[in-house]
């Protein structure tokens, strides 16, 4: 079938990728990831080459990045994403945080094993070597996928972490880290939810803001990340986009990422927290505000 990537994608001369646009855009952003898998073997059946290949020859820019990223299988894209968070000069730490703070457990154990499948390293060992401190210790400690992922609550034990987290942050003089990362990083989602509720009581304070005031930096940014994502992922998410077109300029980084990242998994969901959150359709928000080739998967 067409779909499945022989004349559509093919030059008329047969020899190479096609590299109109609206026709790319057609074929694979209305496709699932393992259809655009199929859609990368029959071309490379029918033609001998390989797909991704041809596009980066052909292709450039934004546009380029979307459309290799929606080639990529989801594993493979967040090693891709991580790889180049951490080589060259400095550190993407915003990502490292982002794909860390928001995969489940099983998803951080594929995307290790395509790090170093694809690049022939460790991730913990690259990552320890970009970071630092207790930062570092909080990233290790998500990579581990060791987070609890049953639902459920321990209340006497949600009494106490509560408790723990206050008195190692607001009811002290400095902080008391680790608790936090203890918490934040191993608990599951529903006894998490418990515990913010217990810190409310406790403390007069929602558990974000004593962060906010308690940390600083990068090790703030990823207890923020952590806590939004227990909440609710797809609110975590939307207000990604939100920020990465707020203001002068947009960070097509964190668009592209989030948009294909997500695609597959809740970007429905993602979609009506940013009408909710913001009172705008994701869709406008973006074509309005990015040059970006990313408003085509959202229509409909």
């Amino acid at each position: 079938s067409q779909s499945l990537g022989r004349k559509p994608f093919l030059s008329p001369d047969q020899h190479g990728v096609c590299t109109n646009e609206a026709t790319i855009i057609e074929i694979l952003a209305h496709r699932t990831i393992a259809q655009r898998q199929s859609i990368k073997e029959a071309f490379k059946r029918s033609v001998g080459k390989d797909l991704p290949d041809e596009l980066r020859s052909e292709l450039t820019g934004n546009f380029e990045k979307v459309v290799l990223g929606l080639l990529m299988p989801a594993p493979v894209y967040d090693a891709y994403e991580l790889r180049n968070a951490i080589k060259g000069a400095g550190t993407d730490e915003a990502c490292l945080i982002e794909i860390l703070a928001s995969r489940t457990n099983d998803e951080i154990r594929a995307l290790r094993t395509c790090y170093k499948t694809e690049y022939d390293r460790d991730l913990e060992e690259d990552i320890c070597g970009d970071t630092s401190g207790m930062f570092c210790r909080v990233l290790v400690s998500l990579l581990t996928a060791g987070r609890d992922e049953s639902t459920t609550v321990n209340e006497v034990q949600a009494v106490q972490d509560a408790k723990e987290l206050y008195e190692a942050g607001e009811a002290r003089w400095g902080t008391d880290e680790v608790k936090f990362l203890t918490v934040l990083c191993v608990r599951n989602r529903n006894h998490l939810l418990q515990v913010f509720e217990e810190y409310r009581k406790i403390s007069g304070r929602d558990i974000e803001d004593s962060i906010k005031r308690e940390m600083s930096g990068c090790l703030e940014d990823v207890l923020l990340a952590i806590v939004r994502c227990m909440k609710s992922k797809t609110g975590f998410f939307a207000e990604r986009l939100y920020k990465s077109m707020k203001g002068l300029g947009t960070t097509d980084s964190i668009l592209i990422r989030v948009m294909v990242s997500r695609a597959e998994i809740d970007m429905v969901d993602i979609k009506a927290e940013f009408l909710k959150m913001y009172g705008k359709t994701l869709y406008s928000f973006i074509k309005v505000r990015s040059n970006c080739h990313q408003s085509w998967f959202l229509k409909g």
